[in-house]
């Protein structure tokens, strides 16, 4: 089988689409010494903080590379609701943002806790706060979307949470590592092959 050649600069990463076109039977949220904190109008630069230290792990660079009248566009926008996630001391831990602008759809743009918690259980939780707040709406399908450079239990977990998979797409994109917009220790788990470029 051939290979396709990727650029030292360039990354590559299979995106697998996944949709639940039907509400779930009502569940109880599993119990978790965590609390989900509505956050009307996130300022960018705080925002941009916990997204990072959220993602930064699995190369989240999207909303980095962002000019803040890019990013207030969408945080701020009424349809787009974004949550943090706090600890008992209050401390943010965690990122939930549904983005209902293109209704009967909702979209699950962003789920992740920092990763000390991963691991532990939590996620359940949070996905079950996720469905629980999107489903209230009248939305038809709940989809998102998930990545090889995601956690390797990311996939099986949206699965087991009741989406669908139904599209596979492969993306390459520039290193945000090369480009400083994330550290360039992180995600370590995928080299670093090209040069950031010299000033």
């Amino acid at each position: 089988m051939p290979l396709t050649p990727v650029a030292n600069d360039q990354i590559a990463t299979i995106v697998t689409h996944l949709e639940m076109r039907a509400r779930p039977m009502p569940a109880p949220i599993p119990p978790a010494p965590l609390r989900l904190k509505p956050w009307k109008i996130p300022p960018p630069d705080a925002y941009r903080t916990l997204f990072r230290r959220v993602g930064e792990r699995w190369l989240w660079f999207s909303r980095l590379a962002m000019s803040d009248a890019e990013l207030t566009a969408i945080i701020h926008d009424p349809a787009v609701e974004v949550y943090a996630v706090t600890d008992p001391r209050g401390v943010e831990v965690g990122l939930l943002e549904l983005d209902f602008r293109s209704m009967p759809d909702c979209e699950l743009a962003y789920l992740g806790l920092i990763p000390e918690l991963t691991g532990k259980g939590l996620g359940k939780w949070l996905m079950a706060q996720a469905k629980s707040l999107a489903w209230r709406k009248g939305v038809e399908r709940f989809w998102v979307h998930s990545c090889t450079l995601d956690s390797p239990a990311a996939l099986p977990f949206y699965i087991k949470s009741g989406f669908v998979p139904f599209a596979r797409e492969i993306e390459t994109f520039a290193d945000p590592r090369l480009a400083g917009l994330l550290r360039p220790d992180a995600a370590p788990q995928v080299p670093v092959l090209g040069q950031a470029p010299s000033a």
